[in-house]
């Protein structure tokens, strides 16, 4: 709006004034934040509709599940909100930190663990509360190696790829939690891991011979730990089971195939929520974490399915915006970061659709599980952290 003074020569610009909610928001990738909510909420009814006639059936609260990831999404809310509130250039600082606050998590575990599903993975806090370090360590891993590749980034030339000192040290910082975590054992998180691992080296320009001859050692490494027997039996049932669906239909290959009847069952628009047979009889182990995708599959169909997917489509292509936008340490973070989410959610969702063998990894924002939650939210955080100071 302009005013114009007695005086012609005379002119006065007068700016709307910012509201409160537009000062708030500043710096804030706004659609990143709705979208990781509308999975969060999303994920809280398909967790109440795969839990509640169960819950019920076993004389307990129907709606005690979605209470707790109500709860689990507001915790992650205050930790995302803390987390985006950093001063980035304590990077330096914080980021050994919480490598290192991972790495005693694991051996915390190691020591006072107790086994939940075949893997000794979990701290048990008290009233039915426990934490999985693992969930954490993907985070700390991400920002561990963020700090290493930058830390002398100013004494080289621009765009010149990290030195084989600064290389072997990272490849140091992966191989400890990975190896912790296959000690557990738990393959999946140990997946989810190596793949964040992988965009960072990416993301810091480290030579592609490095990063091709990694993937040929990790192949190699796969194959050797089959054959010594690394893995524990029901991880190798379950990969057979991938690669024939119908062997022991009663055992280790139930899971899927009940999945597979409950996808099958939503058709184009799905049963309808809470008017899936699969999900309320509880035909489906784990449907409210591992396999919560057959229950959007069943009572929301191939419409709804498809919508959670476009949803995480969304979420990832904010993250490569502020990517592209950062310098090196915040683009090292934030690629780390979207490969987490992006290999955790095909995976999650491969699975449930047979794609990729059963390996335990939750629907990132989706499943119910505060770890997982707690983790998601700080990286969502950090994420935001980066992109404010990209806009300073």
């Amino acid at each position: 709006m302009t005013l114009t003074a007695r005086d012609p020569r005379t002119r006065f610009v007068l700016t709307p004034p910012v509201a409160p909610l537009d000062r708030r928001a500043r710096g804030y990738d706004v659609p990143l934040l709705l979208t990781a909510l509308l999975l969060s909420l999303a994920g809280g009814l398909l967790v109440w509709a795969a839990t509640r006639d169960t819950q019920a059936a076993a004389g307990l609260d129907p709606q005690a599940y979605l209470y707790r990831h109500l709860i689990n999404l507001a915790v992650a809310t205050v930790l995302m909100f803390a987390a985006s509130r950093l001063d980035w250039r304590l990077l330096r600082l914080f980021g050994p930190i919480v490598y290192l606050a991972s790495l005693f998590g694991l051996l915390l575990v190691m020591a006072v663990g107790s086994t939940v599903n075949g893997a000794k993975a979990w701290i048990e806090l008290g009233g039915g509360v426990e934490l999985q370090p693992s969930e954490f360590t993907k985070l700390g891993l991400i920002v561990g190696m963020a700090v290493l590749f930058t830390r002398h980034a100013h004494e080289r030339e621009a765009e010149a790829p990290p030195t084989t000192l600064e290389i072997i040290a990272a490849l140091g910082l992966i191989a400890v939690p990975f190896g912790l975590i296959m000690l557990q054992p738990d393959l999946g998180s140990a997946m989810v891991l190596a793949c964040a691992a992988l965009g960072v080296l990416v993301a810091a320009r480290v030579p592609a011979r490095w990063t091709l001859g990694l993937l040929i050692v990790g192949a190699l490494a796969a194959v050797l730990a089959v054959k010594a027997g690394v893995l524990a039996d029901y991880q190798l049932a379950r990969f057979t089971s991938f690669m024939h669906p119908g062997h022991d239909p009663l055992g280790a290959s139930y899971n899927i195939n009940q999945a597979h009847i409950a996808i099958s069952n939503g058709g184009m628009f799905g049963t309808g929520l809470f008017r899936g047979p699969q999900t309320d009889g509880g035909y489906v182990p784990e449907q409210q974490t591992d396999f919560v995708f057959s229950v959007a599959g069943e009572e929301f169909g191939f419409v709804g399915s498809a919508l959670l997917i476009a949803l995480f489509g969304v979420l990832l292509w904010r993250g490569l915006r502020i990517a592209r936008d950062a310098d090196d340490a915040g683009r090292i973070v934030a690629v780390g970061v979207v490969c987490w989410f992006a290999f955790q959610t095909f995976q999650n969702i491969g699975m449930n659709l047979g794609l990729t063998p059963v390996t335990g990894v939750p629907l990132p924002f989706v499943s119910y599980g505060g770890s997982s939650m707690f983790a998601q939210g700080l990286a969502l955080g950090l994420l935001q952290a980066v992109r404010r100071h990209s806009s300073e």
